[in-house]
C-alpha cells in the first residue's frame, strides 16, 4: 500500500475481493464515462489497469471528461455476478464514489480517442504520442519491452558478463552507414560522431583485459526507414567475449535468444542447436541470406540442366526452380497474378510446367525439354502428378534474388508460411570481400573480420575465394544479429585492409585505437548484437518497428511531438564554428 499519499492509497493492481468494504481513494485517466438513468459509470485508467466506479449521483460527473486526470474515493464491493468482467483484473469488484477531484484538466478538444478501435493515422499518433502512449496495446508493449530487456540483462550477468557502457560521443568512422556528427565549440572545424555501433570501443575492452563485456546499447545512423529499421537511433544486445571462437558466440546467442522468446511467446521456438547454412546455401535454397524458415518452398539449380535442352534463354544463363506440390490446379487468376509480381520485380517473365496424372509434363516449356530429360527432370525435382514447377533464370546474382522473391511470394499468396514459430537460424562463411560498382574489392560484412586461414589466406587465395568468420542470426525472415570473430593480428589487419584498398597510412590514421591498441597483446575475440527492437517486434507479432518504440521518429526521420530536427539561433551556430550553406 502506498502511505500518506494524498491523490491515492491503491492502484488498480492492488485492488481484488480481499479489499471488498474498504474505504480507498484511486487516481488515474477518465477511460470511458457510461450513464445508466440516475446511476452513472466511470472507468477508472491507470499504468496498471481499469477499475469501474459507481456514481449513485449522477451530478457528481458534472464536468467530468475522458482523459482528465483524477482522484477518486469510495468504498470496494462486489459487482452483481451478472456484469462481471473477465477481461479486466478487478472485474468482479467496482469502487462506490464517495468524491471525486480533477487534477490535470483537458482543456483543448482531443485529437483522438485513446483506445479508439479506428484507425488513426501514424503522424497523428506520432505528434501526440503522450495520448497513443496511453493506449492498451501500445503501451503494454512498452512494459513488455522494459521486462525483456530486463531478462537478457539477467541472462547476460548470468553467463559472466560485465555490463559497460561506451561514449556516445566518438570518431567519425568511414565504414558502414551515415554518421550522425556533432561539431565541436572548443576545437574548430572538427566533429564528433554518435557512434554506429560500439564496435571499436568493446573491442579495446578486450585488449583491455575484460573477459565478458556487454551492453544495451544505443546505436545511431543516418539511414532511411524501413518496416523493420527505425531511421536515426536503435539499441541492440551489444557484447564481446575474450578468448572465444565463432562457436562459443553461437552456442551463447543460442541460449539468450531461445531462452527470451520461450519466456514471452508462447509460440513454438526452434530449439537449439539452431540450423546453420552456409551463405551460398542460403543463397542457393532460399534466394536469400535472411531466410524464412517457416515457409516450406526450397530453390533448386538447374543451369546444368537446361544447358541440355533447346530452350535458348535458359541456355548458359543460371536458371533456378521452384516446386509448388499438388500446384498443377491453380488458376489462371493466380498465374497471372504471379506473371504480374515478376515483372514488378525486373523478372522478363516467370516460365512453369505442371505435372499431369500420367506424369507427362504441361506448360509453355514443356516442348523445349526432350523425351529423355524429362525423366532426369522428375528425379532432380522429387516431381510428382499434379505438381508445379516454376523457372527464373538470369544471371547468377539477379537469378538468385528473383527466386527468393518468387518463393516468398508463393509462400504467402499459397498460405504456406507457418505463423505459429519461431524459425530460427544461423548464417555462417560470408565471403570476406566482393566487387564494388567500379569493379574493385571492397568488404562484404565487418572490415575488422578474421579471415578464414588467417593471414595465409589473404596472401595465397584470390579475394573472392576467401571467407569470412562471419556470421548472422536470423528468426522468420529477420536478420536480427550480425557477428564476427575479430581481426585481433596487426600483420592480417593491415593485408586484409590492403585488398580493399586501404593503405597502412589509412588504416593508422582512421582506425588508430584499435591499431595501435592491437600492438600490446590483443586476445582472440568474437561476439555480436542481436537488435532489441527487431526482438521485441516479432514477439510482439508486429510488422511496424515503431510499434515498439516509445517515443520513435517518423518515415522522414522527423520527432513531430518535439518538433526535431529544428533550426537553431544564429548565435548557437557562431559559438560551434558553424555557417549554413
Amino acid at each position: 500500500m502506498l502511505k500518506e499519499n494524498i491523490y491515492r492509497s491503491h492502484n488498480t493492481s492492488m485492488i481484488n475481493e480481499n479489499l471488498v468494504g474498504n474505504s480507498i481513494r484511486v487516481a488515474g485517466w477518465v477511460d470511458t464515462i457510461r450513464d445508466h438513468g440516475g446511476i452513472s459509470f466511470l472507468d477508472l485508467r491507470d499504468h496498471f489497469g481499469t477499475l469501474q466506479i459507481v456514481f449513485e449521483s449522477a451530478s457528481m460527473l458534472n464536468g467530468i471528461k475522458k482523459e482528465q486526470t483524477v482522484s477518486i474515493s469510495g468504498q470496494i464491493r462486489m459487482r452483481d455476478k451478472t456484469t462481471f468482467n473477465e477481461k479486466i483484473a478487478t472485474g468482479t469488484v467496482e469502487l462506490v464514489a464517495k468524491d471525486i477531484k480533477v487534477l490535470g484538466d483537458v482543456i483543448e478538444q482531443l485529437p483522438f480517442e485513446v483506445n479508439s478501435n479506428e484507425e488513426i493515422r501514424e503522424e497523428l499518433r506520432l505528434k501526440y504520442r503522450y495520448l497513443d502512449l496511453r493506449g492498451k496495446a501500445l503501451h503494454d508493449r512498452i512494459i513488455l519491452r522494459s521486462k525483456i530487456i530486463s531478462h537478457l540483462r539477467a541472462l547476460m550477468q548470468k553467463n559472466g558478463f560485465t555490463e559497460i557502457t561506451t561514449p556516445i560521443l566518438t570518431a567519425s568512422s568511414p565504414e558502414g552507414a551515415r554518421d550522425y556528427l556533432v561539431p565541436s565549440r572548443k576545437h574548430k572545424g572538427k566533429f564528433y560522431a554518435l557512434p554506429q555501433a560500439p564496435q571499436i570501443f568493446k573491442q579495446i575492452l578486450m585488449v583491455s583485459g575484460f573477459d565478458r563485456y556487454f551492453q544495451i546499447a544505443p546505436c545511431f545512423r543516418d539511414e532511411d526507414a524501413r518496416a523493420d529499421r527505425a531511421p536515426g537511433e536503435f539499441y541492440q544486445l551489444d557484447f564481446e567475449m575474450s578468448f572465444a571462437t565463432q562457436e562459443d558466440v553461437l552456442t551463447l546467442a543460442e541460449e539468450v535468444l531461445y531462452d527470451t522468446f520461450k519466456t514471452f511467446s508462447t509460440l513454438e521456438v526452434s530449439k537449439p542447436p539452431f540450423k546453420r547454412f552456409t551463405y551460398a546455401e542460403a543463397m542457393l535454397n532460399f534466394g536469400s541470406d535472411k531466410p524464412d524458415l517457416r515457409n516450406p518452398l526450397r530453390i533448386k539449380d538447374l543451369s546444368e540442366f537446361f544447358n541440355k535442352c533447346t530452350f535458348k534463354p535458359f541456355q548458359n544463363s543460371c536458371v533456378r526452380a521452384i516446386k509448388v506440390e499438388k500446384g498443377a490446379s491453380l488458376s489462371k487468376k493466380f498465374h497471372a497474378d504471379m506473371l504480374e509480381f515478376a515483372t514488378s520485380i525486373g523478372m522478363g517473365g516467370l516460365g512453369y510446367i505442371t505435372v499431369n496424372d500420367d506424369m507427362t509434363y504441361k506448360g509453355p516449356i514443356d516442348k523445349f525439354i526432350p523425351d529423355q530429360q524429362k525423366v532426369e527432370l522428375k528425379e532432380i525435382m522429387n516431381l510428382k502428378a499434379n505438381d508445379l514447377l516454376f523457372f527464373i533464370a538470369d544471371d547468377e546474382v539477379n537469378a538468385s534474388k528473383y527466386a527468393g522473391q518468387i518463393r516468398t511470394e508463393l509462400g504467402e499468396k499459397l498460405n504456406l508460411i507457418d505463423k505459429s514459430k519461431f524459425e530460427f537460424c544461423y548464417i555462417v562463411d560470408f565471403p570476406m570481400y566482393e566487387l564494388d560498382d567500379n569493379g574493385n574489392w571492397a568488404f562484404t560484412h565487418n572490415p575488422f573480420s578474421m579471415p578464414q586461414g588467417g593471414l595465409k589466406a589473404l596472401n595465397e587465395k584470390r579475394p573472392d575465394e576467401i571467407l569470412a568468420y562471419q556470421y548472422d542470426i536470423v528468426c522468420n525472415g529477420v536478420e536480427l544479429s550480425s557477428g564476427a570473430v575479430r581481426n585481433h593480428e596487426v600483420e592480417t589487419m593491415i593485408k586484409a585492409f590492403e585488398i580493399a584498398g586501404y593503405s597502412r597510412e589509412i588504416l593508422e590514421t582512421k582506425f588508430t585505437s584499435l591499431y595501435t591498441a592491437f600492438k600490446f597483446g590483443a586476445p582472440p575475440h568474437a561476439g555480436m548484437a542481436p537488435g532489441i527492437d527487431r526482438i521485441i517486434m516479432l514477439l510482439t507479432n508486429q510488422n511496424n518497428i515503431r510499434e515498439v518504440i516509445a517515443f520513435p521518429m517518423n518515415k522522414s526521420a522527423q520527432d513531430t511531438m518535439m518538433g526535431a530536427p529544428s533550426e537553431v539561433t544564429e548565435q548557437q551556430l557562431r559559438e560551434i564554428h558553424i555557417k549554413i550553406r
